[in-house]
């Protein structure tokens, strides 16, 4: 286990006086619109404000996710890898300017994931300030396309053409500070599309209402028996459908996750809605849809692995209270690859997913107290002898 813990608090003390720098990163990052595929001009900033803070190597892959690269002490050592996500679930319409307060700031995308994209930016810096050096070459990389249809594209390409063995990683989330994920479920990611004729074929009972069939499917999917243990659930996440309030809405999609912590139960839940779909498809004469848009696969290090052991040390030696979840996120292409990785969150915050999510200021400093800590917990060598089962 990471034995210089004594260092971190220390650290986070430290940390505060570079506040004008961090969030002049977060704001300046923040407050450009990233939507998922059109990350573009987020992508540039990224690269040009690693550049000014003289960092050692800057480049991008051959999927155009921005990578920076500290070099280490020792060209024997595999890097270890920092990733953050650069794109936000917000269109380019949306005002992304940021408020800030004495203790606060808010705006769109800062919860999700400008806060982690702008404390990457910050490491170089982070490192001088705490005069730190590694033996392993540090990588930053701000992943593009990772949400929703992005499908984790952007860290699925990056891992799959990097060649080289990787010692370890640590994945930057803006919030929540404690969260600790070491461990994904097995998740696929579906859209139903229902379309309804504009008038009800002779052969049907059935009116053209095309909220009424999808409230069917959620009706039929709830009466699904899924079992504890393994553990599984089906999240319906979102929902919309109709123009207006008098007319028989003729559209309608809804939103759903099938997560389990073992995969076989996941694809056999995908079938049984499938065989659902095609049941109310045809009994309602309309054209119903059942698409997968992105899917995981579950995978974990085990507790007792000395980096999530560490993580938990180095979490309460600076004063923050872990809690375990699984995650969906970069993570998961990580483990699938039997990289030891973890997930961590910058600071506490607020409505996560709304233009209006906030974040607080001062514990974020204990936020990245703790990713420095564990990047040096993995390049003391954590990880070296206790690789994935």
């Amino acid at each position: 286990m990471f034995k210089n813990l004594e260092m971190l608090p220390n650290f986070s003390n430290r940390l505060q006086s570079m506040m004008d720098l961090i969030l002049t990163n977060i704001l300046l990052i923040g407050q450009i619109p990233a939507p998922t595929f059109s990350e573009e001009k987020r992508v540039a900033f990224f690269m040009e404000r690693l550049i000014e803070l003289q960092i050692d190597e800057c480049t991008t892959d051959g999927y155009r996710n921005p990578i920076g690269i500290v070099r280490g002490k020792s060209r024997d050592k595999p890097p270890i890898f920092v990733v953050a996500h650069m794109d936000t679930p917000f269109s380019k319409d949306i005002d992304h300017n940021f408020t800030v307060k004495q203790d606060t700031i808010s705006g769109t995308g800062l919860m999700d994931n400008s806060l982690g994209a702008g404390v990457l930016l910050s490491l170089p810096e982070i490192f001088r300030l705490l005069e730190i050096s590694f033996d392993s070459d540090i990588v930053l990389a701000g992943v593009i396309q990772s949400i929703g249809k992005g499908n984790l594209r952007g860290i699925r390409h990056l891992l799959k053409t990097w060649s080289a063995p990787i010692r370890g990683a640590i994945c930057i989330e803006s919030g929540e500070l404690g969260r600790l994920n070491y461990y994904t479920d097995g998740m696929i990611r579906c859209e139903i599309n229902c379309t309804c004729k504009p008038v009800a074929s002779p052969n049907s009972k059935f009116s053209p209402n095309a909220i009424v069939v999808i409230n069917e499917v959620i009706n039929q999917i709830q009466k699904l028996r899924l079992p504890l243990k393994p553990r599984c659930k089906v999240i319906f996440g979102t929902i919309e459908g109709g123009v207006k309030h008098g007319d028989m809405a003729l559209e309608a999609r809804l939103g759903l996750e099938i997560r389990s912590d073992y995969d076989e139960l996941a694809k056999d839940v995908y079938t049984d809605i499938q065989d659902i779909v095609s049941g109310i498809e045809h009994e309602y004469d309309i054209k119903l849809i059942l698409k997968t848009i992105s899917h995981v696969r579950a995978a974990r290090l085990k507790y007792n692995h000395p980096l999530v052991k560490s993580a938990v040390a180095i979490m309460e030696t600076l004063g923050i209270k872990p809690f375990k979840e699984p995650s969906t996120s970069e993570l998961s292409i990580f483990l699938s690859r039997k990289i030891p990785a973890l997930t961590l969150g910058v600071t506490y915050g607020k409505k996560y997913h709304q233009t209006i999510s906030s974040m607080q200021i001062d514990p974020m400093f204990k936020g990245i107290a703790q990713i420095v800590g564990a990047i040096m917990a993995i390049d003391s060598g954590i990880c070296d002898e206790s690789p994935m089962d």
